[in-house]
């Protein structure tokens, strides 16, 4: 039904079924191309959704107070060498991945889907990849850490760097000059998603997480844990938004999500479970106090193995408990969402930034 609106002399007709048309066209990838950035009607309203609570945990850096982080730094007494070598390869492991997440955000993902809330909610995770690595950079600098330190760590460092084409292998395949009818690069570009969302944001953030997390639990560097936590929020928003659009993309696309091709998954997960592994040998090259290596290694299994029936894959191991339940109030992948409600700090747009006291954790 088309509706018409007479004013003065000139009647402007508003055609409802050329308006349905283009929004029955809205898909994923390879849906109606439009010069406008329209997004009314919705048809991905769990992204906007998304969106706005994204924009409304807004954080900043600066709003952390690392004053008691610089005086543990530099106290041999209070701080060993492993927990400073934790926090080395916190901010040299991060510095550069927080940047491989946002790029692969902006020149990948959001180049090829088309729906313009799609395209909103991905400007706006890309924008928070932003705030993680000017966060890195707040603390390096407080710190007092040589940069170039941090820049040959994620040259030289091989289970850095491994980690690191791991997931650029994937993006540098996709650009935005391909074929995106064709199934195998649809199956590239789903393989790209499950990578970024499941393997790398989803899996292998979390075992510097938890380490990072344990120092702050033992009143350690609280400051750089305070934005971990902050962080790490974004981070389940990151996950449930890659998730959800490789869900979208397999129902649309039916034909790509074959069992090869889920099998060719789980292998995926699998090769990144092993490089986080090493990762976190080196991280933790001997257990410390509230620190044990073996822990952290089967936190691992247990994260990969959620993330991979949260996609409806079988898990790799299955059965696995989380080795460490006190992480459970802190980054339990159940909790995420609702990670900073209650008498977990709470931010928010327009409100103070609250820090509990030790007795609350």
């Amino acid at each position: 039904m088309n509706k018409s609106y007479k004013v003065g002399t000139k009647t402007f007709v508003l055609d409802q079924s050329k308006a349905e048309k283009a929004f029955a066209e809205k898909r994923v990838i390879n849906g109606r191309q439009s010069m406008c950035f329209n997004l009314l009607p919705l048809k991905y309203n769990w992204a906007y959704e998304l969106y706005k609570n994204m924009k409304a945990n807004h954080w900043e850096p600066e709003d952390i107070i690392m004053n008691r982080d610089i005086e543990q730094w530099k106290d041999d007494e209070v701080v060993s060498d492993i927990e400073r070598w934790i926090i080395m390869m916190s901010v040299g492991y991060f510095s550069a991945a927080e940047g491989i997440v946002g790029d692969n955000v902006i020149h990948v993902i959001r180049e090829l889907v088309t729906a313009p809330e799609l395209k909103l909610v991905l400007g706006r995770h890309s924008h928070e990849e932003n705030v993680h690595a000017d966060s890195l950079l707040y603390m390096i600098s407080s710190l007092g850490i040589n940069p170039h330190e941090c820049e040959a760590m994620f040259e030289d460092i091989e289970s850095i760097v491994k980690k690191n084409e791991f997931v650029t292998r994937t993006s540098h395949r996709l650009r935005r000059d391909m074929d995106m009818t064709d199934p195998k690069n649809k199956q590239m570009f789903a393989k790209n998603l499950f990578v970024f969302g499941q393997c790398m944001e989803g899996t292998q953030f979390y075992g510097m997480f938890g380490m990072i997390l344990s120092l702050y639990r033992q009143n350690k560097f609280r400051g750089i844990g305070e934005m971990f936590r902050y962080t790490l929020r974004d981070e389940s928003n990151h996950i449930e938004l890659l998730r959800n659009l490789l869900m979208e993309l397999a129902e649309e696309n039916p034909e790509i999500w074959t069992a090869e091709f889920k099998e060719e998954l789980r292998d995926t997960m699998a090769e990144g479970i092993q490089l986080e592994k090493d990762f976190i040998n080196d991280c933790l090259p001997m257990d410390s106090i509230g620190l044990r290596k073996e822990d952290f290694l089967l936190y691992i299994d247990y994260i990969a193995d959620r993330r991979l029936e949260g996609v409806g894959l079988k898990p790799l191991i299955g059965n696995v408990k989380n080795p460490l339940p006190w992480l459970a109030e802190m980054m339990d992948i159940k909790k995420e969402q609702n990670f900073f409600e209650g008498r977990v700090t709470e931010y928010q747009k327009a409100s103070s930034l609250e820090i509990e006291s030790d007795d609350d954790l």
